[in-house]
């Protein structure tokens, strides 16, 4: 099955000005336009950009997510934000992503019932998975991913799948500038696609974009998106940078077209 490639920005806490986040979503739409044939690009803003990045964007060249969300549609919930909140503007949303399990404590648990609402709102889930490097280490990488891909879509079932991304990010690589090369990358991927097929079976599985994330960047991208296991990246601080990005749109989108050939 051709899947096509998604190449989805996180630009974390950044950048510190809304001009610099109009001009950054700017560039990166202009640079994603003539490339839809072969990749899907998405930026996924802190929440007080995310209404002005919509208001400026055309959606068939640049998909929107929010880096976060709440499980609940309304309630008594300081600083929190519903997925029905985000509806009719918002693409996707991260979930679990490694510095929200990290630094605020986010459990699998709650990774599946952010999913579970996420997808019932009519968004698309990224589900973000990996090991530490103590667990890399100790040759627990399999297990871990294994672990926390079948808890985080223990509530989804296999209609779901078409909403569903999984990015399979080492924790050791994020920040760090130390990326997994292929070797690693390509079989983990692999076991990320049958874990999904465990949850949701084999068909549903089969349509699942697989990303890698981890100090991506546009010198390393096309060692990644060549595996067969790979269906894009999702990219950290290179994201901020306009013009490495739209290089890594480039590389990405070669990969999606020659996938259709």
């Amino acid at each position: 099955m051709a899947r096509l490639p998604l190449l989805a920005g996180n630009w974390k806490m950044n950048p510190a000005s809304l001009d610099q986040a109009l001009t950054l979503a700017g560039a990166v739409e202009a640079a994603a336009a003539g490339w839809r044939e072969g990749v899907e690009v998405a930026v996924f803003p802190p929440f007080p950009w995310l209404l002005p990045v919509h208001e400026q964007r055309r959606p068939e060249s640049l998909r929107l997510g929010a880096q976060n969300c709440h499980w609940a549609d309304a309630g008594a919930f300081t600083g929190e934000v519903a997925p029905s909140m985000l509806r009719g503007w918002c693409d996707w949303v991260i979930l679990g992503h490694s510095e929200r399990r990290t630094l605020f404590g986010e459990t699998d648990e709650a990774v599946a019932r952010k999913a579970r609402s996420v997808i019932d709102a009519g968004l698309g889930a990224l589900i973000c998975v990996g090991e530490r490097e103590d667990e890399h280490v100790a040759g627990r990488t399999d297990e871990i991913v294994g672990g926390q891909l079948a808890r985080d879509l223990a509530k989804l079932t296999p209609a779901d799948a078409a909403r569903l991304v999984i990015a399979y990010e080492p924790v050791w690589a994020i920040g760090t500038g130390r990326s997994a090369d292929a070797a690693h990358a390509g079989p983990v991927m692999d076991r990320c696609r049958a874990g999904v097929a465990a949850a949701l079976g084999e068909a549903a599985a089969a349509g699942v974009r697989i990303l890698y994330g981890g100090s991506v960047k546009a010198a390393n991208v096309a060692e990644y998106v060549s595996l067969e296991s790979c269906d894009g990246c999702l990219v950290g601080g290179a994201s901020l940078l306009a013009e490495e990005f739209a290089t890594m749109i480039e590389v990405v989108a070669a990969r999606g077209l020659e996938a259709k050939r």
